[in-house]
Parts: C-alpha cells; structure tokens; sequence
C-alpha cells in the first residue's frame, strides 16, 4: 500500500509545492489533507509560475488525480476561482475530487477572523484573515457546515440561519459591525453547487480503493510541523494539523498504507507573522537571505522572517512526524555567503537545549549556539549529481544528516524542476 506524507519540517513556506511536484509526476494520487486556502505553493513549469493555495499539485500531471480531503476548509469561491485560472492555462482540473465531509469557509468565518485579529492589538496570532480559525472552530464545535450540505437547498438554508443567529450577535454587540443576511449567504453558496457536484466523492473511500490497487498515493501538508496546532509554537500556529498524524486523518486512511514520510526543509529557516523565532537574523544578513530566497508569502505577499538553519527544532520535526528522509530546498541560496551558521542547541536561564522546548518563555528568550561553516562561494545550480556538489556543500549537508539523524534524500539548487539533486 505505496503511501507517502510530504509534509514541512520548519515554520511553513518550505518548498512544499516543487516537493509535491517532484513526487506528483509518479503518483497516481495527489491529497491535500488539511488547511484551506490560507497556505499556498508555486510552481515554476518553464516560463510559467503557478501559485495554487487549495489544488494540489497533482493536477498539472494528466494521469493523477488531485484531492482535497476531509481535513479541510473550502472557500467555494476561491476553489472555483483556482479551477478556472488552471482551465485559462490549458490545465484540465476536471480531475479534481473534493470531499463530501469537508467544511464550508463562511462569508461569517472570514468577518470574524479580521475582527478577532483587530480587537487582539499587538497580541495578534498573525493568520491570514480568510476564516480558517473560525471554520475550523465551528467543525469542532458541531456547529460547522460540510461540502454536502451544499446539494440540500432546505438543510444547509436551515444551518446558515442557525449559524447567523449567533454570529451576528457576536458581530453587532461585540465588534459593532453590521449583521450578514442568511438569505443572501445562502444564495450565492448555493449557486456555487452546481459547478461544484461533479467533483464531490467520498474521497476516503476513493484512496482506500486506490490503495488497494496498488496506487500510488501522495499526502501533501500544508503550513509547517511548528505551525501544527497541537505540536506548533501554540498559540502562534495554524488551526488544524500538518504533522503526519494529521495527514492520516485528513486523508482517510490507516498508518499501515504510510511507506514513506519526506520532510521538507529550507537550507535555512523562515516564518510568516509573529510568534518565537530562536535564530532569527534582524540585520543585512536576514535581509539578504529574503531578498535572495524571494521570501514573500504566496498567498499573502506578506515579508517572511527569516535566519539560519535550526537543527533544534529540525530534530523535533523529525520526533514528532517520524520522518524517513529529508528534501533540502533553496540550498543555492546559502552560496552567497562567505560563511554560514547552523544552530545546533539552545542556551536559557535553564541551561542548555538540545530538545526543542515547550515554554514560550525559553523559547523567546534562548540564545542559539552556532556550528560554524566556510561557505562554498560557487554557483551550485548546474549540479545533477552529489559528486558535482563541492566538498563544502557535502560536508554541510552531512552535517545536517547526521545531526538530524535521517538521511537526506534530495536537494534543490534552484528553482527549475531540472535544478535537482538526488543523493
């Protein structure tokens, strides 16, 4: 049963997409299991760059079929909008599936999480204000609505009327704001059912059959470990669960299919809005590292933080996922530099750490200590083999194997799909 997850090891915003894409060419299933169109990836297919935030990857390959599994949110509008910027490109997204138990992002959801990160000031979370937080709040309140409520006109009128009751009540008396019309909201999701049906399976089942057959199946996360709600720098996290725990139940299907868990991580490390971040670099280097990596959100466009490698929290990522081999991105980037630092524990007031801690306090106020590298000082992006990598690049990327104690599989050195290293 030929599963595997490919999941982010770091803070998100690791490469995923050229991942996906790598592995998407010989699967026969690509799954996003969980987020909503609060995550995005490129991909750079010649002279064309495609940014996708719901589709996975999978649908630029005309024999694979691309999920969207149970474990996310939809914005109808947003996916329709995806389909049809594909279909302008000549990219048949016909062969989408989509869950019938996935949730419904709400006009609501999205007036909520703007609301939310206003009235929190500087103590905002940082999320991307398209109501992920807040449809993911209902699912787990009972109170969300699913994909298939959508091909019931009289039900899902009845729960959007339910929902405003409340909602606007929260909308008018805490954030004095004008109240949403449940007719209105009703109308314009129900327009979008038509289009959607042909799409709507019961996905688990699908990939069971799949599986079953032989198939291959690749699991895509979104976001990042450290952004995992549960195992992420809570509350600074997103709402739902890229570890690989969570691929499972937003796929659908048992551990016993899992061959293979990937984890991406960047040369370096970045992240996207506020929260800890023990090697941060607040100076021309860290400005240099995005302006070099093009560290800009794909979704958002918002300026990523960025700093060198941690193998602290590397390590975690691979407790946490159980991950079996490591795909190293953007590692061309690092041949600017005439030296280059990988953080290999912690210093606090505690002590040292060479485990990631789970006490904010440390975590915002721990010192990195730094193993110190020559950089190599050569344009690494024609190497196709290990033996083109200079001997500095290999000492580093040893370093790192060793260090995280799995083995590194590939290596990006740029970012053409050809710009690829397998070791």
């Amino acid at each position: 049963m030929p599963a595997t997850i490919v999941l982010g090891a770091q803070w998100g915003d690791e490469g995923k997409g050229r991942v996906t894409d790598f592995f998407a060419e010989d699967s026969d299933f690509v799954v996003r299991y969980q987020g909503g169109n609060n995550a995005g990836h490129t991909i750079i297919v010649g002279d064309q760059r495609i940014a996708l935030s719901l589709i996975p990857s999978g649908v630029l390959y005309p024999d694979c079929t691309p999920v969207i599994g149970s474990g996310c949110v939809i914005d109808p509008k947003v996916l329709l909008e995806e389909m049809d910027m594909l279909a302008g490109r000549g990219i048949d997204p016909s062969r989408l599936r989509i869950s019938a138990n996935a949730h419904l992002i709400m006009p609501y959801h999205r007036k909520l999480d703007l609301m939310l990160e206003r009235h929190l000031g500087s103590n905002r979370i940082g999320t991307t204000k398209r109501g992920i937080g807040p449809a993911y709040t209902d699912k787990f309140a009972r109170t969300g609505i699913r994909v298939q409520d959508l091909f019931d006109p009289d039900i899902f009128r009845a729960k959007v009327e339910v929902a405003l009751d409340e909602k606007n009540r929260v909308l008018t008396r805490i954030y004095n704001q004008i109240g949403l019309k449940a007719a209105e909201i009703a109308d314009e999701y129900l327009a979008y059912a038509e289009r959607l049906l042909p799409y709507v399976a019961d996905t688990a089942l699908l990939l069971w059959e799949g599986l079953e057959e032989g198939k291959k199946v690749l699991l895509e996360g979104a976001q990042g470990t450290l952004l995992d709600v549960d195992h992420g720098t809570y509350p600074f996290v997103t709402s739902s669960n890229p570890t690989a725990g969570g691929a499972l139940i937003g796929a659908g299907i048992g551990p016993g299919a899992i061959e293979e868990v990937v984890g991406v991580t960047k040369a370096y490390i970045s992240r996207v809005g506020t929260g800890p971040f023990p090697t941060e670099l607040d100076d021309e280097t860290g400005d240099r590292l995005i302006e070099l990596g093009g560290e800009y959100g794909t979704v958002t466009g918002r300026r990523r933080r960025c700093g060198w490698l941690d193998l602290v929290a590397l390590r975690y990522a691979v407790r946490v996922n159980g991950l079996t081999k490591l795909f190293i991105t953007k590692l061309d980037i690092l041949s600017n530099f005439q030296t280059i630092k990988v953080a290999v524990s912690y210093e606090s007031d505690d002590g040292a750490h060479v485990e990631f801690p789970r006490q904010h306090r440390v975590l915002y106020n721990c010192r990195p200590v730094y193993a110190t590298f020559e950089g190599w000082g050569a344009d690494i992006s024609a190497a196709r083999s290990y033996d083109d990598l200079p001997a500095s690049v290999q000492n580093y990327l040893g370093f790192i194997a060793d260090e995280a104690k799995t083995p590194i599989g590939w290596v990006s050195v740029g970012p053409e799909r050809s710009q690829l290293v397998t070791v």
